[in-house]
């Protein structure tokens, strides 16, 4: 399957003279013209993105802060003298100015006139078209051995704000980008913000690119994030976490098979699993664990993986991480955690596991913490139903620790929320396909009237709702 179609491409020279002749062919005012060149030639799918739109007359194309900080740095950079450590010193707040205009999680300076008016993507795109990829990609090679750790952070935070898309990824790869930044990891820093800054750049340019994936696992970066997650300061490096999620998810539309399954069993055999059920086992007080959750359900993509996990201490940390986040009532946490051991319910060796170690009755009273929040609910519910899959026993379990009384609850409380809706129709399907006497406690509960409703409510629950219906044994399930 081909890509989207490409764009049509424009010089900011012939930009700017499509404005002119409006203004001197058809004696448009300055702003008209602009915008008519803006809406003519976007209507002809021509790409605008990195084109300076400024007004005639009121400013210049010369006067746009992007470009105006892309030639201080071209001159800085051009003029340097590395054994001078003053000058190599100003090179940071250059950097970090052109991060600050085109970085969305930026820090804004108290200088900062109108902070509303910075459009961060429109600046990226800017000095991406204008060289900034591979100016910034440059300065990250000369000054990775320089000595000066704040040069080399500021200089690797400078080309992650820019590395916004496929374009910009190939570009900073054409320039050695992977390279570079693998050889300061190789280093052997203990810096975490430079730690920090490089798997932010390994983040963003593997977002969506499937060849910046196998270039980064082809320079051995299992064993440099394994290195990492060992050390003292891995909780102060979030874009650790990042990188392992985004190296490990297939995101590139472009290509048919994703190698990331593979890269996922890479991992695993280096110990990346078991260094982030480290982190697990820290508990809320880390302030990692929801990445780490979500880093490690990246990783888990076979059965070997997921009993692995459990027999690494995995499970007992998450369940003991969910009890905490209902205990603290904190959302973000129960569902991070419950969409982890999801994933790790794939395994039936760890289904067993589960339910061994409560985890029917823990879920049921997570539930209970979060009665107002369906976000949670319904993801409680999803474990069961894959728990529940095909083994009567754990079903059976799961109606004696209240999963019955949880989906007839719920569904009556939150009748607008269809995914919620669907779970529990999912749910009560495994609960009782292989359990008559399930059937029955749930239809004399009135189960069959609650299902109908949220089938004829929710487009999305209809096939769910009718698979329910037909395993509760009833006849009229396609009504």
């Amino acid at each position: 399957m081909g890509g989207p179609a490409t764009k049509r491409a424009i010089s900011q020279e012939a930009f700017d003279e499509v404005v002119k002749e409006n203004m001197e062919d058809f004696d448009m005012e300055a702003a008209e013209a602009l915008q008519d060149a803006i809406d003519s030639l976007t209507l002809q799918g021509v790409d605008l993105s990195g084109i300076i739109t400024c007004v005639p007359g009121e400013s210049l194309v010369q006067d746009n802060p992007v470009l105006k900080s892309i030639e201080d740095l071209k001159k800085h950079f051009g003029d340097l003298e590395f054994e001078d450590e003053r000058e190599l010193k100003k090179l940071s707040p250059l950097l970090l100015n052109l991060t600050n205009l085109c970085d969305p999680n930026r820090n804004n300076t108290e200088s900062d006139t109108d902070k509303s008016s910075v459009d961060t993507n429109a600046n990226a795109a800017i000095a991406a078209r204008n060289g900034g990829v591979e100016l910034v990609t440059s300065i990250c090679g000369k000054v990775a051995s320089c000595g000066n750790e704040e040069v080399i952070v500021s200089a690797l935070q400078a080309l992650t704000s820019l590395l916004r898309d496929v374009q910009t990824a190939q570009t900073f790869q054409k320039c050695g980008g992977p390279d570079i930044v693998i050889g300061i990891l190789q280093q052997g820093t203990q810096n975490s913000e430079l730690l920090n800054a490089c798997y932010s750049v390994i983040a963003a340019a593997a977002t969506g690119n499937e060849i910046l994936k196998e270039a980064f696992v082809s320079l051995k970066v299992d064993q440099l994030l394994i290195s990492t997650l060992k050390g003292q300061n891995k909780g102060s490096i979030p874009s650790l976490y990042d990188a392992i999620r985004i190296l490990l998810t297939p995101d590139d539309f472009r290509v048919a098979a994703s190698q990331v399954y593979g890269y996922a069993r890479q991992f695993a055999k280096v110990g990346i699993p078991e260094a982030l059920v480290d982190t697990l086992h820290e508990g809320l007080i880390s302030p990692s664990l929801v990445s780490a959750c979500v880093a490690l359900k990246a990783v888990s993509v076979n059965d070997e993986i997921c009993r692995s996990i459990a027999d690494k201490g995995g499970i007992d940390a998450v369940l003991r991480c969910i009890d905490d986040s209902g205990e603290q009532l904190n959302k973000t946490v129960a569902q991070s955690c419950c969409s982890l051991l999801t994933k790790l319910a794939g395994s039936d060796y760890n289904k067993s596991a589960i339910v061994e170690k409560g985890g029917m009755d823990r879920l049921i009273r997570l539930c209970a913490r979060f009665a107002d929040e369906p976000s949670v609910i319904q993801e409680v519910m999803y474990i069961i139903s894959v728990i529940s899959l095909r083994l009567p026993d754990h079903a059976s379990r799961a109606i004696e620790a209240g999963a019955g009384d949880l989906a007839i609850q719920t569904m009556q409380n939150f009748p607008a929320a269809q995914l919620l809706q669907r779970n529990a129709c999912i749910m009560i399907r495994n609960l009782v396909v292989r359990n008559p006497e399930n059937r029955k406690i749930l239809l004399d509960n009135g189960i069959e009237k609650i299902i109908r409703k949220a089938k004829e409510r929710h487009q999305n629950c209809k096939a769910a709702a009718t698979d329910a219906l037909r395993d509760l044994g009833l006849d009229n399930y396609n009504l």
